[in-house]
């Protein structure tokens, strides 16, 4: 499954936890990821929103007025990716996005049923549900088949469960980013933090631990060439089930002579387009 051959792959049970927004108006953010994503705003502080599902934080909005527009340069964000538990669920976010935005795209992945929109500041969201994972497709060395097939959208919506917000279960199932080299990509995703190669397409990788068909994603479609600087993403975060595998992490990471520093929670890095990675084990 493209295993990493300097360091042994990440537990199966490592997933992403929270990921963290710049933005410049929060109440009107906050207000999208509410009513259209289904998100419950968990907390508020003055320059700081907290949303997620059942208690359990996915986003981060941190306000900073003077932020910069994004400029089409920048790495940084392509989209943060909301998976439900449920066609239902899916269905409910496409009523949601009917209701109060505009769907900007829908798609068959082949393991999984996706949908496409942005949010108010620009940033790319996903909102999607895995197929079971006996039915995903694969190469014949072993990695998932994407593909990119038309989604009845008339279907899903007949599936909707009837709930106006996101349902338990719902996380942040993958972080998809726009970097300036899939080589400075690999090594440091694949090769230091021992995440598995999972699918590639051209000018993308794909990348996850645990046989998902990925955690991470990265892509150099739009040619981004300038670190990450301006409103967007300010950090995402990796969780692993034990210190251990977080010890292991640093080491890596301390062995390339990255700079490691502390959080409230574990530590953080940068990766080779200056995104801010977060890294944690479960509590």
């Amino acid at each position: 499954m493209g295993a990493p051959s300097s360091a042994e792959p990440l537990p199966a049970a490592t997933r992403i936890g929270r990921a963290a927004l710049r933005v410049t108006d929060r109440e009107e953010q906050t207000a999208f990821y509410r009513q259209v994503v289904g998100l419950d705003v968990l907390s508020e502080g003055d320059r700081q929103a907290t949303l997620g599902v059942d208690g359990t934080a996915l986003l981060v909005l941190l306000e900073d007025e003077s932020a910069p527009t994004r400029h089409r340069t920048e790495t940084g964000l392509y989209h943060n990716a909301f998976r439900v538990p449920s066609r239902g669920a899916l269905g409910d976010a496409l009523t949601r996005v009917r209701s109060h935005w505009q769907l900007g795209g829908a798609t068959d992945h082949r393991v999984s049923e996706a949908l496409y929109l942005t949010d108010p500041e620009g940033n790319g969201v996903e909102i999607y549900r895995d197929f079971p994972r006996k039915e995903w497709p694969e190469t014949d060395d072993g990695r998932v088949a994407m593909g990119n097939d038309r989604l009845d959208l008339d279907s899903l919506a007949a599936d909707a469960a009837g709930e106006s917000s996101a349902p338990p279960g719902t996380d942040l199932g993958h972080v998809h980013l726009e970097v300036s080299s899939l080589d400075a990509f690999r090594d440091w995703y694949v090769e230091t933090l021992a995440f598995e190669v999972r699918a590639t397409v051209p000018r993308a990788t794909f990348v996850a631990a645990g046989g998902y068909h990925h955690h991470i994603g990265a892509n150099t479609w739009h040619h981004r060439t300038a670190p990450a600087q301006s409103r967007g993403l300010s950090w995402f975060e990796i969780v692993v089930p034990t210190a251990a595998a977080l010890d292991g992490i640093r080491e890596r990471l301390s062995g390339r002579d990255t700079p490691v520093r502390g959080t409230d929670r574990g530590f953080a890095a940068s990766d080779p387009d200056d995104i801010e990675v977060r890294f944690r084990a479960e509590p």
